[in-house]
């Protein structure tokens, strides 16, 4: 058989400096080590600077490298596995919920998740703000959108703001009958306020997993939780949501 149009095209240079750069991290580097700056990696491999940052994005992509805050570019852990189990643990906030209630606002949903919810695009939605924390470093950052409808006796809470109102919301969605979620994972960039929440820059690789709620025969509740893409291996199972790891894996 004959080679294919794709296996006649050769590797971008980019890629075959990943691989070298890939190969250089196990032989020469130690986790949490910074790597040299731009300029004397280029110089070292013979590439132009352009070429170095499309490797340097690639390997971040692919979790071998992180990009920190007054730091610069340094070698990644082992990610950490977090199991996204199934519809066992129900409600957010419900015991055994790993997330930690920060903040709750009452701001219009975006569209696509007005859109999920049933609502008009300006009609304000309860946002519950968590993290989620593990080895005492933040893996995660989430947004649950929640309409009125699903809290109908949220006015009677005395939870004026903060941890205690977010908690008060989560607890009145309880009071609906759970009928069930579904999920979606995709590839995303990391927004100002999720690189603030997981200590990266904005821009970072990320995992956008949304689920969606349902009670009352309704979508109850959306959320788009945030997770570190350079230190987070996702996996799916019927454990529930937790996070496992060994002691030579932990985030930093």
């Amino acid at each position: 058989m004959g080679t294919t149009q794709l296996e006649s095209v050769p590797e971008p240079k980019y890629w075959q400096l990943r691989t070298v750069l890939s190969e250089a991290l196990d032989s020469e580097f130690a986790v949490g080590q910074v790597l040299p700056n731009e300029r004397d990696l280029a110089a070292r491999f013979g590439v132009a600077r352009a070429t170095l940052r499309q490797a340097l994005e690639q390997l971040e992509l692919e979790g071998r490298l992180q990009r920190r805050r007054g730091v610069g570019t340094t070698v990644a852990p082992p990610r950490v596995g977090v199991a996204v189990g199934s519809a066992r643990l129900g409600w957010p906030g419900a015991p055994g919920d790993a997330w930690q209630a920060e903040e709750c606002d009452r701001a219009p949903a975006p569209a696509a998740v007005a859109e999920m919810l049933g609502v008009a695009r300006d009609e304000p939605v309860h946002i519950v703000r968590r993290t989620r924390v593990t080895e005492g470093q933040p893996v995660a950052a989430e947004l649950v959108h929640i309409p009125a409808s699903s809290v109908p006796e949220l006015t009677a809470i005395d939870a004026p703001a903060g941890p205690a109102r977010a908690r008060a919301v989560l607890r009145e969605l309880r009071r609906t009958e759970f009928g069930g979620q579904d999920r979606s994972v995709e590839l995303g960039s990391a927004r100002a306020d999720d690189a603030r929440a997981l200590d990266r820059l904005p821009g970072a690789p990320v995992l956008v997993v949304t689920t969606r709620y349902f009670g009352g025969g309704a979508t109850a509740a959306v959320s788009l939780a945030t997770y570190r893409a350079d230190t987070c291996r996702l996996t799916f199972g019927a454990d529930g949501v937790e996070i496992h790891h060994s002691p030579d894996r932990q985030a930093s």
